[in-house]
């Protein structure tokens, strides 16, 4: 991978009067790359990417984007990337072609490429047969594909997908990941923020935020090898919450979370605890179904990595 850093980001902090939602963050992003920001609803993701793509003002710090000055330059950061949030910025009143050609305009394409970048944007969003189809008849999925096809119709260096894949089917997830896979392929460096752990793993290399503060950084590997302090059970147990509420205070267990329908332990040695915590649960009246030492998962290792830290600092406003 090209070692060309892309965007960097130092010290970036965004107050809203006294509420801090980004608070002196910093990384940096190598051309051709996928880095993911990732967390809950309200951890700042969406400002980060707001500021970097010139639509907001840091507070404090300083941020590059294809070598421009996000403060001092914003006009210019805006022309060098493409954008795409999780309302898809489409005109559901407007055919699927002329949804390309107000995007080609907005952003400049030159007449002379501009037949080949619209056949290119057809193709690639799936629509071929469907350019006079209005936007609002489409299903979600090939909203989306169409709404990335219009952020990088100016073939931008750097692209932002601010919650690209909220409210799309998996299959469609999947799809739309094998798309900006072949982007990064061909040089563009793709900056995506979601909260869906799952999809995280399809980023190179990723920052974990919680209220504004970066809490992890690593490719998903390194996060789920150092973020953990130990290993993992997962336990089935009902009723669930008095399970849970037990095995905060069982002995071993460093940390219990609900994952789903079962409860994940961090303990010292999963396979060494898992009859001894049968046990204990059954002496106390819990139902246990599996118990068993499961591989850890990105929203583990979220969960670990922001351990304590909800008690310490204040509520994230809306």
């Amino acid at each position: 991978m090209n070692e060309e850093r892309s965007v960097v980001v130092d010290s970036l902090v965004k107050r809203f009067g006294g509420f801090t939602a980004v608070d002196g963050i910093s990384f940096a992003v190598r051309r051709g790359e996928i880095f993911g920001l990732l967390g809950p609803n309200g951890a700042g993701k969406s400002t980060t990417i707001r500021m970097l793509c010139g639509l907001l003002q840091p507070t404090a710090g300083r941020a590059l984007v294809a070598g421009h000055d996000v403060r001092r330059e914003p006009e210019s950061v805006r022309q060098s990337i493409g954008y795409m949030s999780q309302k898809f910025s489409l005109y559901n009143d407007l055919r699927v072609i002329e949804n390309l050609r107000f995007f080609a305009a907005l952003y400049q394409v030159p007449r002379r490429v501009l037949a080949e970048r619209l056949a290119w944007a057809v193709e690639m969003a799936g629509l071929a047969g469907r350019e006079s189809a209005l936007v609002g008849t489409l299903p979600s999925g090939w909203k989306q594909r169409l709404a990335l096809a219009c952020a990088v119709l100016h073939r931008p260096p750097v692209l932002f997908l601010d919650e690209p894949t909220s409210g799309v089917d998996p299959l469609s997830r999947r799809g739309f990941w094998d798309l900006i896979h072949q982007m990064a392929e061909e040089g563009v460096t793709v900056l995506v923020t979601t909260h869906y752990m799952d999809e995280a793993e399809y980023c190179n290399r990723m920052v974990l935020i919680d209220r504004g503060r970066i809490v992890a950084a690593g490719t998903p590997a390194e996060l789920k090898r150092a973020a953990l302090d130990g290993e993992l059970l997962l336990v089935e147990a009902e009723p669930l919450g008095p399970a849970l509420d037990l095995l905060g205070g069982a002995p071993g267990v460093l940390d219990a979370a609900v994952f789903g329908n079962a409860i994940h332990l961090r303990v010292a040695h999963a396979a060494d605890a898992a009859p001894s915590l049968r046990s204990w649960l059954a002496e106390r009246g819990i139902q246990v179904g599996r118990i068993e030492p499961i591989r850890p998962s990105l929203e583990d290792v979220f969960v670990a990595a922001t351990a304590g830290r909800a008690e310490s600092r204040p509520e994230v406003r809306p």
